[in-house]
């Protein structure tokens, strides 16, 4: 990960651990049957940031140790995830994790792939990672057509965000998960995950992205404006749909 890459969710963290998606269950059934997991298995998640994506393993069983350099985030994981006596975390990065070779079952990245090294992070994953070796690349992907508020929301990403179109590109890219996994022969499944959300938590999904301004910022107050007319226009009891597919990529890293 690059210095920027690491550091760029310190101030948007609480935003992040209020308002992002999680991931449906059925991600860790997907991957603990496709993959042969063995019971228990240790998961590596690189770039765990606040701890959603290891929720699902460990509500089925599985150990995980959070791989996060942002200290923010990674607080944030560990008040999160308090509850889970399967979860630790550790300051590393997905190119240096400071585990031990050949010590974890399965390593997964969530929303965090398009920041590494996708080079250095193979390297890494196939230092720690038992034989066979087993990773997944994971995006939540949120679906921008369909509906006036999808759209619209869609609209004001790409004008008020600042690199917006570059990390949404890059966003489960199948070049980059080739350069991950050393080949093409990586699978891929995509399962739905719908999501629902009132306007503070909707206002914080917003702040949670890092090319999206802060408060404080000249383009805040207009973003959120328009954000307000676009949920007021769409909200059914206080909420509105925002639906996402959770992206996977899975295989064994050469």
């Amino acid at each position: 990960m690059t210095a920027d890459a690491t550091e760029r969710f310190s101030s948007r963290a609480d935003a992040y651990a209020a308002a992002r998606p999680g991931y449906p269950p059925a991600l860790a059934a997907l991957l603990i049957a496709e993959l042969t997991l063995p019971p228990g298995a240790l998961v590596a998640d690189l770039g765990s940031g606040t701890g959603l994506s290891c929720l699902p393993f460990l509500q089925a069983g599985c150990r995980v140790i959070g791989v996060e350099p942002n200290a923010a985030m990674r607080a944030a994981g560990d008040r999160f995830l308090a509850g889970h006596p399967g979860f630790r975390s550790v300051a590393g990065t997905a190119e240096a994790t400071t585990l031990a070779d050949a010590s974890v079952d399965l390593v997964i990245a969530a929303q965090a792939a398009h920041w590494f090294d996708a080079a250095a992070a193979r390297r890494e994953a196939l230092r720690i990672l038992r034989r066979p070796p087993r990773a997944a690349l994971i995006w939540n992907d949120r679906i921008a057509t369909g509906s006036a508020f999808a759209e619209g929301y869609e609209r004001l990403l790409r004008e008020f965000g600042t690199e917006y179109e570059k990390i949404r590109h890059r966003h489960a890219h199948h070049g980059l998960v080739a350069e991950f996994f050393g080949h093409t022969r990586f699978r891929e499944a995509v399962l739905p995950n719908p999501t629902a959300v009132d306007w503070p938590t909707l206002v914080a999904r917003v702040e949670s992205a890092s090319y999206m301004p802060q408060a404080g910022s000249p383009s805040y107050a207009p973003m959120l404006a328009r954000l307000r007319q676009l949920f007021d226009a769409a909200q059914t009891a206080g909420r509105v749909p925002m639906d996402y597919e959770t992206r996977v990529f899975f295989g064994q890293p050469a």
